[in-house]
């Protein structure tokens, strides 16, 4: 677990990017807003100018009526209007100062002064002295005409502002959106070479498997999806070997066995002649006790007989018969099995037995109890006249941790009885322990084994649905684990007829 914890993946590059795109989006979407939103400050303003702009009209117009009419309500309404915009100057003169028209303002400002108190006099020769109103009247013109052009440039200003603002958003949301496509780019690119490409090079691997390679698919990339895609994907490329393996050896035996049989019957004929003629010989009675003929004869009878057990042992091979389990306490079959073998034991040699007594197997009494006689005889050849072998059993739970041996880790996930046959002789050398189990291999002596033992073991604890290992260090003896169902529910369920 901590080894995938500490590796990336592909799901926190994947938010990684979105999230990038999402708060780039964030960012832009609230610099707009408030763009927009100092647009709209501006068009506001833009009306309040273009309402000074009107009033300084309407001043003009009221001011040519009282020219033409001479009438007070047309004075009072370009007091009012002049009164109106001076208002407007004061109430939004902070406002009108972001329009960059400053000095514009204070020229209107002091335009607007200089006209009322200039129509103001107007008024009042209009009243007293008539002739002079015709004197004053260009000096209010001129100065209602600069209070006019006053206003037009505020309203200059102000559109220009808007066209500023404008043009700025315009060029904003231009490379807002151009950074938008490129940021999107680059996370598809990152995310074709860090995530698409890695998982083509898993299909291009998973595609040459198809096609008939078998090794180990190579790791593109770091992710823990990608580990654990691969990892558990050689996982099964490992088990199907091993499988494959086990269909190879069983072909193997099949027509070995065949063969074995074929062997056997046909030598049955010739060593029957044999040993008759020898026994006719031997009941002759002009032949001495001690003669060398007589003495001869009896090796004759010895190596017939010798003869006779190996075939029986290669037809027993080959021949099928019924297999059959049931729960068996696995203490007492063992001490019988030790009863059978009591004579063969030398004096000298140990045997430890170390199995607790509510251990129990669902088996072949008969099979298991030749696995067990051939894995005790080779620990008590092994480990000589002044050994030691040691006998041991333990329960193993499902899902305990995988052996060193892999010829347990099929049956790790089952619940099992691990037997363990020890002893502490020469050992078996690293290069001849991926054999043992082969048919027909054996490093002892011509005529002191056939090399059968050790492959029945294995095809007995196979039958029962249980796996078997062997292990050795080179002086330290060796160790023979079988491991068999303690539950009962083996994978063979055949009848052997």
């Amino acid at each position: 677990m901590k080894l995938f914890s500490s590796r990336p993946s592909l799901r926190g590059k994947i938010a990684f990017a979105y999230a990038a795109i999402a708060s780039l989006t964030l960012a832009i979407s609230l610099f707009a807003y408030e763009e927009l939103r100092l647009l709209e400050d501006e068009i506001l303003l833009g009306e309040r100018v273009s309402e000074l702009f009107d009033t300084a009209l309407e001043i003009r117009r009221f001011e040519r009526n009282f020219f033409l009419y001479g009438q007070d309500a047309d004075y009072r309404e370009n007091v009012a209007y002049s009164t109106r915009m001076l208002g407007l100057l004061d109430s939004n003169a902070r406002d009108f100062v972001t329009l960059g028209a400053g000095q514009r303002l204070a020229e209107l400002r002091g335009e607007l002064t200089r006209y009322r108190q200039a129509i103001e006099a107007c008024f009042a020769a209009s009243r007293e002295q008539p002739d002079r109103l015709k004197q004053l009247e260009p000096d209010v013109r001129t100065t209602g005409q600069n209070i006019v052009a006053a206003s037009e440039a505020v309203v200059a200003a102000e559109r220009q502002l808007v066209k500023h603002s404008l043009s700025s958003f315009r060029v904003m949301l231009f490379f807002s959106v151009a950074g938008v496509a490129l940021l999107m780019i680059a996370v598809g690119q990152a995310l074709s070479r860090r995530v698409v490409q890695p998982l083509k090079q898993v299909e291009d691997s998973l595609t040459a498997v198809a096609r008939g390679r078998r090794r180990a698919l190579a790791m593109p990339g770091e992710d823990r999806e990608i580990v654990s895609i691969v990892t558990a994907f050689n996982q099964v490329l490992k088990e199907l070997e091993e499988r494959q393996k086990h269909l190879l050896r069983s072909e193997k035996l099949a027509s070995m066995g065949t063969m074995v049989a074929g062997v056997a019957h046909e030598l049955n004929n010739p060593l029957s002649n044999i040993w008759s003629s020898c026994q006719i010989l031997l009941e002759d009675n002009t032949l001495a006790t001690d003669s060398p003929q007589r003495n001869m004869l009896r090796q004759i009878d010895d190596q017939c007989v010798r003869a006779r057990d190996i075939v029986r042992s290669l037809l027993d091979f080959t021949r099928e018969r019924r297999f059959q389990v049931e729960t068996l306490p696995l203490e007492p079959l063992v001490r019988q099995t030790l009863r059978f073998i009591k004579d063969d034991t030398p004096h000298e040699l140990e045997i430890g037995l170390d199995i607790p007594s509510d251990l129990a197997v669902r088996a072949d009494p008969q099979r298991l109890q030749q696995a067990l006689l051939n894995l005790i005889k080779n620990a008590m050849q092994a480990a000589g006249e002044r050994g030691r072998v040691s006998i041991g059993a333990r329960r193993h739970a499902p899902g305990a941790a995988a052996p060193a041996d892999a010829g347990l880790a099929p049956c790790r996930d089952m619940a099992a009885i691990d037997i363990r046959v020890s002893d502490n002789g020469p050992g078996i050398p690293p290069e001849i322990l991926p054999r043992i189990f082969d048919p027909f291999f054996t490093t002892k002596d011509v005529g002191k084994g056939m090399g059968l033992g050790l492959f029945i073991v294995y095809q007995i604890v196979e039958e029962h649905g249980g796996c078997i290992s062997a292990a050795s260090e080179d002086g330290r003896g060796a160790t023979f684990v079988m491991r068999l169902p303690e539950d009962g529910e083996s994978t063979w369920t055949h009848e052997k007829a």
